[in-house]
């Protein structure tokens, strides 16, 4: 017993570094590039990591508690999800800057009078080739995918932290099992191992938090000197998480046979 709070401190630290997992840091990088400060981008990183939390307990918790058996395809059917997340929403930030580019091909003008920069319509702050003049800018005040939302969905309390948090469940459930497997190996106690699982999904929380921000930080760096610079770092985070999910889809249609007869 006296080993036991350290296992259980453990869990919180291994929290954290799982985190830092590629498709965890992937995801997050292609919701973050959107984000002003390294505050809401660490607001934006609890949301995911209280939706991972959650599912971690309620699925790592039935593992433990009541013996649940996750089969193997159904494993394996929520780990290709996480993959065609990633393929959404790379190509989420891909077609915003390929809409973007059209906008500003669409509205050429003389040298000097449109240029680029990053400005916001309320809190959407993007950057795309404009002038200041009515004529020169791209796009409606009005027509931006945050306000498309408040109108539909604006009475919701904090709805922002509803995309982040569902990417974070989807995590989660790929996960848990695994998880939850290593604490029945190591605690024999489920009470602690329930408690093993929570501590691990604050050290998530935690993690992913500072993860968060510290991924806005070039971001914010690359809007304030350069609008160009900050299109090329959403792009560049866009086409890794399009072909990481391509990677993670055929490791586990093809390789890992979700599709055939005995999926491993």
């Amino acid at each position: 017993m006296n080993a036991l709070p350290v296992f259980l401190a453990l869990g919180f630290f291994l929290g954290m570094r799982h985190a830092t997992d590629p498709d965890h840091v992937v995801a997050v990088a292609t919701i973050v590039s959107r984000q002003r400060t390294p505050g809401s981008a660490a607001l934006i990183g609890a949301a995911w990591g209280v939706g991972h939390t959650l599912t971690i307990l309620l699925v790592g918790g039935g593992i433990i508690l009541f013996g649940w058996v996750i089969p193997a395809r159904l494993g394996l059917s929520l780990e290709l999800a996480v993959g065609i997340m990633l393929i959404v929403l790379g190509a989420a930030n891909l077609g915003d800057l390929l809409r973007l580019f059209r906008s500003g091909e669409a509205n050429p003008v003389r040298q000097g009078q449109i240029h680029s920069h990053v400005h916001s319509h309320g809190d959407y702050v993007h950057t795309h080739p404009h002038g200041h003049a009515p004529e020169f800018h791209p796009h409606e005040p009005d027509r931006t995918p945050v306000t498309w939302l408040d109108r539909h969905v604006g009475r919701v309390p904090l709805y922002r932290l509803l995309r982040p948090m569902t990417v974070g469940v989807v995590h989660g459930l790929a996960g848990s099992a695994a998880v939850a497997l290593l604490v029945l190996t190591t605690i024999r106690e489920p009470t602690w191992g329930v408690l093993y699982l929570a501590l691990f999904g604050v050290g998530t929380i935690a993690g992913m938090m500072i993860v968060t921000a510290a991924i806005a930080l070039p971001f914010r760096y690359a809007g304030a000197r350069s609008g160009l610079f900050a299109q090329r770092l959403r792009l560049a985070s866009g086409l890794v998480s399009v072909g990481f999910g391509c990677l993670l889809a055929y490791r586990i249609a093809v390789v890992q046979g979700l599709f055939a007869g005995s999926p491993q």
